[in-house]
């Protein structure tokens, strides 16, 4: 049993050195993450090539009603795709895909890149700034709202609720803030179920229907809902603030974005290769007994899918420490993989390459102003709460 508590902030500032040392003693290890009560235990999955396979192993099962079990968000929003396995799930990502097409991404570009120019203008002429409050976290929240049709709200108070829970702090906070999410949806879709057809996101999958007559029910809606919401925005929160710290941690790197913007896709990829947005898959628990690795992991036993410790497997991406913006980064998981890879990342990448791009381009003296902010608990996301930067 590995401890990962003992570790303390270090391993929340930078888990890398800890993986490390569980890859060289094998790829599958079984752990007690942070803040987990004493008689908890969970397998991790640190080798890239086992991280692969577990994620579309339909062994390891999303739905742990199965096991007389579940989690908070089932409980308070409902079931979504994160927490149901085949038929279920095929038949909610079937209806959900009807309406959140590749064209309805792309139709976002202009409006992605007015909001970055927009928010650029307000924090560039100030000199210096907290990234994460002026760029990173307003573009996707504000993207996502305008796609669902969520009307304006308190952001401050969203982002409270929403951090809460993919990264609680403790006590009932995150069970405040679930209650919270699930009465504020909840209204949201009936103002969508009672009114016209609006051309948002969330009012097409109120009337999204099937061949067959099937749709969404009120309690699916929800959960999707809450899923779109909340990971629409949170991933991409990191992908932008983790990325640009390491462009500006690594100024060769920076230097070659800069000559040559060309680099820049290549340069997000990487980017989520080496500091991803997600720390660990969400949980899956083994449906049957199997072995992954030479190890048995017995019916019922909880598996986590450590995708920042896979993607820096020597394994897969040679000199895996080194952020190199060149670097063949297919295969990354940082989206993960089989039939949960992300239904957003479209619109993450999107959001990524426009705001980075955009914000390199018009702030040719960016550097950082200070060390980052504490990093999130857990070991669902991986991102720091504050950026400071000046240009």
């Amino acid at each position: 049993m590995v401890d990962l508590g003992e570790f303390g902030d270090a391993f929340r500032s930078d888990p890398h050195p800890v993986y490390a040392r569980l890859r060289e003693r094998g790829p599958v290890h079984r752990i007690r993450p942070p803040g987990a009560d004493p008689d908890y235990a969970a397998w991790l999955v640190v080798g890239y090539d086992e991280a692969r396979a577990a994620l579309a192993d339909p062994r390891l099962a999303k739905d742990f009603a199965k096991i007389d079990a579940s989690f908070l968000d089932e409980n308070l929003i409902g079931k979504h795709l994160l927490a149901t396995d085949p038929p279920q799930h095929t038949r909610l990502r079937s209806l959900v895909t009807r309406a959140f097409t590749a064209r309805r991404v792309e139709l976002l570009r202009p409006r992605v890149q007015q909001i970055t120019d927009e928010l650029l203008e307000e924090m560039l002429p100030r000199g210096r700034a907290d990234l994460i409050d002026a760029l990173a976290y307003p573009l996707p929240i504000t993207v996502i709202c305008e796609l669902l049709g969520v009307p304006d709200m308190d952001r401050a108070e969203f982002r409270k609720m929403s951090t809460e829970v993919v990264a609680p702090s403790g006590g009932d906070a995150e069970y405040s803030a679930m209650t919270r999410l699930a009465e504020y949806l909840t209204e949201l879709i009936e103002d969508k179920r009672a009114g016209g057809p609006t051309g948002d996101l969330l009012s097409d999958l109120v009337r999204t229907t099937a061949e067959d007559g099937d749709r969404l029910s009120p309690v699916e809606l929800r959960g999707m809902a809450f899923l779109l919401l909340i990971a629409g925005h949170e991933t991409t929160v990191n992908l932008i603030g983790n990325g640009v710290h390491a462009l500006l941690t690594h100024p060769g790197q920076l230097a070659a974005l800069r000559a040559d913007r060309s680099l820049l896709d290549g340069a997000v990829e990487e980017m989520l290769r080496y500091e991803g947005p997600v720390q660990s898959a969400t949980f899956r628990y083994a449906a049957e007994s199997l072995e992954i690795a030479g190890t048995r992991i017995e019916r019922g036993e909880h598996v986590m899918i450590g995708l920042t410790a896979a993607q820096r497997d020597a394994g897969r991406y040679p000199d895996p420490d080194r952020f190199d913006i060149r670097r063949d980064t297919r295969g990354h998981l940082a989206f993960g993989h089989g039939i949960h890879f992300c239904l957003g990342a479209p619109l993450a990448r999107l959001e990524g390459r426009i705001a980075i791009g955009t914000l390199l381009e018009r702030a040719p003296g960016l550097a950082l102003d200070g060390p980052p902010g504490e990093y999130l608990p857990g070991l669902l996301m991986r991102g720091m709460r504050t950026l400071p930067v000046r240009w």
